[in-house]
């Protein structure tokens, strides 16, 4: 009898911890200590560039990697590689963007990688798409290096590259194989001259040599907006749109504005309310991305969880070194293992 009730008692509880998070904000929290952070040991993991390096570049302090996403209102479950793995055997799941979605696919490897010890794998590489393929479970994690969604294409008269803001052709049939989509776009639209990867921008019929910069990135994200509501399956494939991740260049923003960069950091803003202004594309993409009605469609909003981590930027230990401070792109291991932990916790 007391076996009986004991098994009611856990299948209760499960029941409770379930329909909690599938009514909980994993978004909305605070970062907390925990010694048993972080998911592996870097310098273990092949699948790293220098760029995100840190540990292996000679960053001294590790008291960054000690601390985990907790949602205010539920509990997330540890990640577990293993349990991945065989909740996706046989599909595959594909990042899509710029350095950012580089950086959340590295994170996604090592998690699993070195869950796995002696796990086997194949890299393979084709333009800008990269595949590691778990063999013995027939997953592949894959990566499209796409710095705007829509499509940069080479103009029939010869006059250099064209953002044809109103097409995604290009891609797309590369996107619906898979079973899994994390998209995300927003760090390159606001580059000029040298750093701005396209020469015209074509709109309908209409090309220009340039245009506001904020109404490009609404028609373009506009234009991949329409295409997730449209073409994607919603009974094969889950689509996540990431939101921006924010930089640290600007002390001010942590209650420190003599402070200029990343670079002194080591540790979080602690507490759950961040008192510096959201960044400035993400009013654009939650308008735009509200109106997707499609139930594939999920908003990955790592904006503001992002926010408080200060401390967790390659800074002078990336791939410039002191010469090109790096409050951008995150260490791996670090912020980007909570970005995937939400995401395995969205699976459960």
């Amino acid at each position: 009898m007391k076996l009986v009730i004991l098994y009611l008692l856990l299948h209760l509880l499960h029941i409770h911890q379930v329909t909690s998070a599938e009514n909980c904000n994993f978004f909305n929290g605070s970062w907390v200590f925990d010694s048993s952070y972080p998911h592996y040991n870097s310098t273990t993991c092949p699948f790293i560039e220098h760029v995100f390096n840190c540990q292996r570049n000679g960053r001294p302090d590790e008291m960054y990697l000690k601390y985990r996403w907790q949602p205010q209102d539920c509990q997330l479950q540890r990640f577990c590689g293993s349990d991945f793995l065989l909740r996706f055997k046989g599909k595959s799941i594909m990042f899509v963007g710029d350095s950012l979605s580089r950086n959340q696919y590295q994170s996604l490897l090592c998690l699993l990688y070195t869950s796995m010890p002696g796990i086997k794998y194949k890299e393979m590489r084709s333009g800008d798409i990269s595949v590691v393929h778990f063999l013995d479970y027939e997953v592949q994690v894959k990566l499209d290096r796409n710095l705007f969604l829509v499509d940069v294409a080479r103009d029939k008269d010869k006059i250099g590259r064209v953002l044809v803001l109103d097409s995604v052709a290009g891609k797309a049939r590369h996107w619906l194989v898979n079973d899994v989509l994390v998209f995300n776009t927003f760090a390159w639209w606001g580059r000029r001259r040298s750093k701005q990867p396209w020469d015209f921008i074509k709109l309908g019929d209409k090309i220009m040599k340039d245009m506001d910069r904020l109404a490009a990135l609404e028609t373009g994200l506009t234009t991949w907006a329409r295409w997730a509501d449209a073409a994607v399956n919603p009974n094969k494939t889950r689509v996540f749109f990431q939101t921006l991740s924010p930089a640290h260049y600007n002390g001010s923003e942590w209650d420190e504005p003599h402070t200029r960069n990343c670079g002194r950091e080591t540790k979080p803003v602690l507490g759950s309310i961040y008192h510096g202004n959201l960044p400035w594309g993400l009013g654009i993409q939650k308008k735009i991305l509200s109106k997707i009605k499609n139930p594939a469609f999920k908003l990955f909003d790592i904006t503001h969880l992002s926010q408080f981590r200060k401390d967790a930027h390659p800074s002078a230990y990336g791939e410039f070194g002191r010469t090109g401070m790096d409050c951008l792109h995150w260490c791996v291991a670090g912020v980007t293992d909570a970005w995937n932990e939400i995401l395995y916790n969205i699976f459960l």
